[in-house]
């Protein structure tokens, strides 16, 4: 079972955001596993796969190398930089878009890959980040 998405030490690859966690863990070491969200979210089969790659590494720095080689290997985009504006708070991740004068965001909970976000729309990048960590706080 996932204790929670390692979001702080998500890495964006083409058109993807790779996210490290811990899979388990042998005589002391953790053994890390990744999962993926797609820019294209429900239309491409990476979105939400977890380790499509079936390698596991001690350091998550190799296993962010496992899944880029594995992206490589597939076809995908170049990606818009949908994932640029992405913070983690109380290990949550938040993605926030903007497009225009409006911004809304996506919000991830820390063991699970499903958007969780309010359907609300901000006037402002910095009027959201506050909405949602008051609604964490709350919490």
């Amino acid at each position: 079972m996932i204790d929670r998405f390692l979001y702080e030490k998500s890495v964006v690859y083409q058109e993807c955001l790779i996210i490290p966690f811990i899979f388990s863990c042998v005589d002391g070491q953790d053994i890390y596993s990744y999962a993926l969200l797609s820019e294209q979210g429900y239309t491409s089969i990476l979105h939400q796969a977890k380790n499509p790659a079936q390698l596991y590494s001690n350091k998550v720095q190799d296993i962010i190398a496992i899944a880029k080689q594995h992206l490589d290997s597939q076809i995908t985009l170049e990606g818009s930089g949908y994932f640029q504006q992405r913070y983690t708070y109380n290990h949550n991740l938040i993605i926030i878009h903007q497009e225009g004068n409006k911004c809304f965001y996506d919000h991830y909970a820390p063991g699970k890959l499903i958007n969780i976000a309010a359907p609300k729309i901000f006037s402002s990048a910095l009027d959201c980040i506050a909405w949602v960590k008051s609604g964490l706080k709350r919490n």
